[in-house]
């Protein structure tokens, strides 16, 4: 029988265009992004943010979906209020190993959702840190309530409409391992405000500018 020689050049072109099989369902709807954009809650606007959660959803495997952030946007700089539960289609949600977080809106804001530090994975199936691991990161961006509607008021509750990397300005946080302090300290979307909005700031009480992602 003849060996088959695959020339080197074809072969790296091969691997370098072939989606690496991570054991991700190809129905995940739901995920926490693996890593922020990189410049704190300055994620380019909730556009940019899309953007973010469909780059990363396509590089898992899973294609052919809509994806938006779960989060608010305030009335500020001409642009219009937006509520996170708003955007996220009407579910159910699974994750990456195909467990449904959460049935539909009404579900995902009661207490009988399925988020937790185990169910709410990365687009990559793994696990994020939580209270007690190094570093902790569970302080998810959301600028969300407990219902997940924009909270009234005038101040800072989404880093400038994710647009503001300073050391001011503030957003409010969810803890996904639904642990540690601040008025909502179980609460997966609404724990308490970053003490501003810088990578470093977000990093100092427990996050790394991660975000939910919810197929709509």
């Amino acid at each position: 029988m003849f060996a088959i020689k695959i020339p080197i050049a074809l072969l790296a072109t091969t691997l370098a265009t072939t989606p690496a099989s991570t054991g991700v369902q190809p129905d995940m709807s739901f995920f926490i992004t693996s890593v922020g954009v990189g410049d704190g809650a300055n994620l380019g606007g909730i556009e940019g943010a899309d953007k973010h959660c469909a780059t990363l959803a396509e590089a898992a495997g899973v294609r052919g979906k809509t994806w938006h952030a779960y989060l608010s946007q305030q009335a500020v700089g001409g642009k219009t209020a937006i509520n996170a539960r708003d955007r996220i289609g009407k579910g159910p949600w699974k994750n990456a190993k195909g467990v449904v977080v959460a049935t539909s809106v009404e579900d995902l804001h009661s207490d009988n959702n399925k988020l937790s530090k185990d169910n709410s994975l990365t687009e990559k199936g793994a696990t994020v840190n939580g209270r007690g691991d190094t570093p902790n990161t569970h302080d998810i961006l959301t600028g969300a309530g407990l219902d997940g509607r924009l909270p009234a008021g005038d101040g800072d509750q989404t880093c400038n409409n994710w647009t503001s990397n300073a050391a001011t300005g503030s957003a409010l946080l969810g803890h996904h391992d639904r642990q540690g302090g601040g008025a909502n300290p179980t609460s997966w979307n609404s724990a308490h405000a970053s003490r501003g909005c810088g990578q470093d700031n977000l990093r100092a009480t427990g996050g790394n500018a991660l975000f939910y992602c919810f197929a709509v």
